[in-house]
């Protein structure tokens, strides 16, 4: 199948939005590059979908400028900016097939016969909907109704792509399905695409770039795996990653040239301050907070070492290859360590042992504090 949609770009500069005194999103600046599978995630009221409307049209823009391959559509009408969006509700009209629910935005534009069929099966070749339309939405599964959405999408042939939390209706086997299909999709048709959740983990599949965004701002921008390993805040940090991340409140007590030492972690004061791997620490912060992902965390084979934290066991998932041990700490912190293997945890007292070479290292206020480059 040969390229259907044409690629366009988004530049996205200073965008505020504001419904009276209530400020939904401060000073968004972003650059979406042709042909990109963007993700907006983040918590919800946090102002991703506000900001894929923004784009749509279908929400003003307060202030900032919006411009699509060069050309600013702050005050384009919607139907004119070549934006097609696809929703949470599939939004089919019951009454029509599928065929003339893919249609209906050529119908309504008085295309001629041919050229609706023409892009009708080329769209239902795509998305294996042939030997569908002739059905109507009540004969659909949800997968199934759910391209038809996106089906209507592609026949208006538009520059960008917009999926605002589109998997959110379909049980959890078929939002895996949808997701390799929608990758599938973006392979096949090489459009620019932007697609809105609060499901992180799909957004570590489905993404090219990731917009993680809080509080109406932007937190970080990156390929996926670049935000799990080097996020720049502790949200970031404990919202990317499933389990999420652990954080662990601690004193620094000395700084060394390649390391500073930690104590108090866990709240016991019997734990000997341990050595973190840092180099060109400043020596006037103090207080911080360690980032330790689960598979970086071990639970003791015995009871209790005195290498490790002491910690209680709370919560064991065996979930086949991999085993999830939720544990409290001595200052009641909450300690997740996530290991391969089945392993039944027998024992309530237990150790849990964390790989100081992976941990990572926040100030008071949150911000990822990184080692100087060496």
């Amino acid at each position: 199948m040969n390229k259907v949609i044409a690629m366009s770009s988004l530049q996205i500069k200073n965008a505020t939005k504001a419904y009276g005194t209530v400020e939904v999103l401060n000073d968004i600046n972003l650059d979406i590059n042709s042909g990109e599978f963007v993700v907006f995630v983040g918590p919800s009221g946090c102002g991703k979908s506000t900001l894929l409307r923004m784009i749509s049209g279908l929400e003003d823009i307060t202030a900032g400028e919006m411009r699509l391959d060069d050309r600013v559509i702050n005050d384009i009408d919607p139907a004119k900016r070549g934006i097609a969006m696809v929703f949470q509700s599939y939004a089919l009209y019951p009454h029509l097939t599928v065929f003339e629910n893919m249609a209906f935005s050529l119908t309504m534009a008085r295309a001629p016969m041919a050229e609706r069929k023409q892009k009708v099966e080329r769209a239902a070749e795509i998305l294996r909907l042939t030997h569908l339309l002739d059905r109507r939405p009540a004969q659909l599964s949800g997968g199934q109704k759910q391209r038809v959405a996106i089906g209507r999408a592609i026949v208006r042939q538009p520059k960008i792509f917009l999926f605002d939390e589109p998997l959110s209706n379909l049980d959890a086997e078929l939002r895996v399905q949808m997701r390799a299909e929608l990758i599938e999709l973006h392979s096949r048709l090489r459009a620019t695409m932007i697609y809105v959740t609060h499901d992180q983990v799909e957004a570590m599949t489905l993404a090219d770039k990731i917009v993680v965004l809080n509080g109406g701002k932007i937190q970080q921008v990156g390929r996926p795996l670049d935000l799990y390993d080097d996020p720049d805040n502790k949200f970031v940090a404990g919202f990317i990653g499933t389990p999420t991340m652990n954080f662990l409140s601690g004193q620094v007590t000395d700084v060394a040239h390649d390391h500073i030492i930690v104590a108090g972690l866990g709240g016991d004061p019997k734990i000997p301050p341990l050595p973190i791997p840092f180099t060109g620490f400043d020596p006037s912060i103090r207080n911080i907070e360690l980032g330790i992902r689960p598979e970086h965390a071990t639970i003791a084979s015995e009871p209790s070492t005195a290498a490790g934290l002491p910690a209680r066991v709370t919560l064991v998932e065996e979930l086949g290859d991999l085993t999830s041990v939720h544990t409290v700490l001595a200052n009641g912190e909450r300690l997740v360590a996530q290991n391969h293997g089945r392993r039944h945890q027998g024992t309530v007292e237990t150790s849990v042992h964390i790989a100081t070479d992976k941990a990572l290292v926040f100030d008071t206020s949150g911000k990822r504090l990184r080692p100087a480059s060496t």
